[in-house]
């Protein structure tokens, strides 16, 4: 008895030293907080890097907070409460274009492709994209990224979208799925696993994928206030070395590897709804395989918001883009 408890001491001091080393070990992380635009399978990578600890192999501790939309996200950028903005390019124009001195700069891209898809409450419709003259829409606010795609979309589908339909744009970013399963619209565009959840209620069907229509699109990127990059520099090159590793576990896994990495960021949705989202991200190359934010997707960007009256004068790449971060994580 004498001897197993002796044993037994022994071991609660190896896991009281061994947790000490850990907390001491923690404590050495440099803390980064990062608001997103929203949580979405849609950015499984920056989920691979936090699940398989990347940013801590570089040294960092990321705290992550849903911003529930990129005016939210980036009011937090601005405020300094959130170190890092995570959300469309778009956001950084407008401010860029208001005259903020301290204004902010994007340094890293994530997506590729829109990440939202079209819902009909039809679970038989054969679709065309005529279907939805004279029908009602559940979409975006106005100026973000989810509301212009579309309109870009439709536009070069010869359809006009403030006369040829009717497109809401008064509901909340995250109560849109809902409303559409009480009863508004006939169609509704919803990231993921809000398009899914609408299917398996029966309550609709996805019948087209925006990011397939709309093309490549500079959809989400990383950001933060140009002081805290000049402030930073070292941050935001370990932030960037690990989400280019997530891009690369990406490009290199298949969708039932990269849903098993990432499921506990999605403990509501079981694992064959992960599993089907990631596959139905994946097959539409919605990633990048590096996190260069190349001039060209500036500019596309910048037509899409001149397109739909958003735009009050183009932006300088060189202002409102920096390739350093980027380049130096892709060539590790």
């Amino acid at each position: 008895m004498k001897k197993f408890k002796m044993v037994a001491l022994m071991m609660l001091v190896f896991i009281l030293i061994t947790g000490l080393s850990a907390c001491k070990k923690d404590s050495n992380l440099i803390k980064v907080q990062l608001n997103e635009v929203a949580h979405s399978v849609f950015y499984a990578p920056q989920y691979v890097a936090i699940e398989l600890g990347y940013f801590k192999e570089e040294g960092l501790d990321v705290k992550l907070v849903n911003g529930l939309g990129a005016d939210k996200t980036m009011t937090a950028v601005l405020s300094g409460e959130a170190d890092i903005g995570f959300m469309g390019a778009e956001a950084s124009i407008y401010v860029y274009n208001e005259g903020a001195e301290d204004y902010v700069v994007n340094f890293a891209q994530l997506t590729q492709r829109a990440g939202n898809f079209l819902v009909s409450k039809d679970v038989n419709e054969d679709f065309s994209w005529e279907n939805v003259k004279g029908k009602t829409v559940i979409g975006g606010r106005a100026g973000g990224m989810p509301q212009m795609v579309f309109e870009y979309i439709l536009k070069k589908q010869g359809i006009d979208p403030k006369k040829d339909l009717t497109i809401i744009q008064n509901i909340d970013f995250g109560l849109t799925s809902q409303a559409f399963m009480a009863g508004t619209g006939d169609y509704t565009i919803e990231f993921e696993p809000s398009a899914n959840a609408i299917e398996k209620e029966g309550a609709g069907k996805v019948v087209a994928s925006l990011g397939v229509e709309s093309g490549k699109v500079p959809y989400t990127a990383y950001a933060a206030r140009k002081s805290y990059i000049e402030k930073n520099p070292e941050i935001i090159q370990k932030f960037t070395n690990a989400i280019q590793k997530g891009m690369d576990y990406v490009q290199t896994h298949t969708p039932e590897e990269i849903a098993k990495v990432i499921a506990p960021q999605f403990k509501e949705t079981d694992l064959k709804t992960v599993t089907a989202i990631v596959k139905r991200y994946y097959d539409q190359d919605t990633w990048k395989d590096n996190v260069i934010f190349e001039e060209e997707s500036l500019n596309l960007l910048q037509n899409i918001l001149g397109e739909a009256g958003e735009l009050s004068a183009k932006v300088p790449y060189k202002d409102l883009i920096t390739r350093e971060f980027a380049e130096n994580a892709y060539k590790k």
